[in-house]
């Protein structure tokens, strides 16, 4: 519980006396224009700020005191289940003006690099395939948390960042305000969940389609009813018992590789006979997507995100291939393809344009940009020419999303509070 009294306090599960520097004793839509970053505002229940803390990036939301309270305890058990989700630091109570008002709590969370609220995506009127992908990752994010026990309430793309993920998305959940956690969810708690979703959905593409940053001829509605249909079928092969005779043993690996091609691990399985003797049922336990992820984590220790693993591992494969030692082990071929591959396609971005992508993106995005102009040039372009195409013809004209809220400051001497921006929370 928090404590009594208007003195100021910070529960903070990283504990850094640099917050107390922060400027709690103004509301955050007041502080000073010198300080707020002008990026477009996303629609939101509450004030969100951006803040730059000595080198780390933080969003700040003022919001009532024990709603503050139940939304860093959620986010906290979440991470601590691996769950894609902004990492919560501290819950500020006790704020107060110099005239002795009262102010609303502060929740404080970390920056998701690399992150873009939906609405980011959507000004060059994006056609239907990038609603799909966004649509797509939304439907795991939440199949994702419902396996966890967690009902999250309010569903919607304005609570939920994306990150980019080799052509795809990658959902991360940014608000838990109504998020509960359950031993065992409910499946009228899915099932609400599901509808609240398919409202929002359809109603945050309607608003895209009526600021004309969305072609008029997406079908919302289908969207939003495509949407459920995908949730329905992904949350069915994730959980349904399968059944086979003692001889038909090939179902529970193929049933194996189904899951893994969804992204999704088979951490146990529960195997038990019928009552004639002569058939199985197996109901796997899954885990958190991550096949790729965590191979690619285990063979390099670089963490990214589902796909961009996936591209890396088929990238790995093709050079082992390639490399004349198609017996090498794994671990052997994987070493060299780092240092050999990755690394110096990497490498070769110019340092002011690496703010643009991810590491893993970039390589992504120049292995797809490599056989573009292979293509289209009728013969195999190098690597190290594809990058200086790719960076000539396509990185320079990216923005930075490293950041989306902008540059930090040389220094908190600089600027003595901190750079803020607003986004959709």
């Amino acid at each position: 519980m928090p404590p009594q009294g208007s003195q100021l306090h910070i529960l903070a599960a990283d504990a850094n006396p640099a917050l107390l520097d922060l400027l709690w004793s103004q509301p955050l839509d007041r502080w000073p224009e010198q300080i707020v970053a002008a990026l477009p505002r996303g629609i939101s229940r509450h004030v969100v700020r951006f803040v730059y803390l000595e080198d780390k990036m933080l969003a700040v939301k003022e919001i009532g005191e024990d709603v503050a309270f139940h939304e860093y305890e959620a986010l906290r058990e979440l991470v601590r289940l691996g769950a894609p989700v902004v990492t919560p630091l501290a819950v500020v109570t006790g704020r107060q003006t110099a005239n002795g008002e009262r102010l609303n709590a502060a929740l404080v969370t970390r920056h998701l690099p690399f992150s873009l609220p939906y609405r980011s995506l959507f000004g060059h009127r994006q056609r239907a395939e990038t609603v799909t992908r966004l649509i797509n990752a939304l439907d795991v994010l939440m199949v994702r948390l419902h396996l966890l026990g967690f009902y999250w309430g309010d569903v919607s793309l304005s609570n939920t960042l994306f990150r980019r993920d080799a052509g795809s998305f990658a959902a991360y959940l940014v608000d838990a305000e109504t998020g509960e956690m359950h031993p065992d969810l409910p499946e009228k708690l899915r099932e609400y969940d599901m509808d609240v979703a398919r409202t929002n959905i359809i109603g945050e593409l309607m608003d895209l389609q009526a600021g004309e940053e969305l072609a008029p001829e997406v079908d919302a509605v289908a969207i939003g009813d495509a949407f459920v249909a995908r949730y329905r079928r992904l949350w069915e092969e994730l959980t349904e018992k399968t059944e086979f005779q003692v001889d038909e043993k090939w179902k529970v690996t193929e049933r194996i590789h189904r899951l893994n091609s969804l992204g999704f691990d088979v951490d146990e399985m529960s195997l038990s006979t019928g009552r004639d003797g002569t058939r199985v049922f197996i109901q796997p336990k899954v885990v958190e997507p991550g096949h790729y992820r965590r191979r690619i984590m285990r063979l390099t220790g670089i963490d990214v995100e589902e796909n961009q693993a996936r591209r890396m591992v088929n990238d790995m494969e093709q050079y082992r291939m390639d490399s004349g030692h198609p017996t090498m082990p794994e671990s052997v071929s994987a070493h060299e393809w780092l240092t050999n591959v990755f690394e110096p396609t990497v490498n070769a971005i110019p340092r002011e344009l690496r703010g643009k992508l991810q590491p893993a993106e970039l390589f992504h995005e120049v292995l797809e940009h490599r056989w573009f102009i292979s293509q289209h040039q009728h013969r195999d372009v190098p690597q190290r020419e594809a990058v200086a195409s790719f960076v000539d013809n396509v990185l320079r004209h990216r923005r930075d999303e490293v950041s989306f809220v902008g540059e930090a400051p040389r220094s908190l001497s600089e600027n003595p509070g901190a750079v803020t921006g607003d986004t959709a929370y």
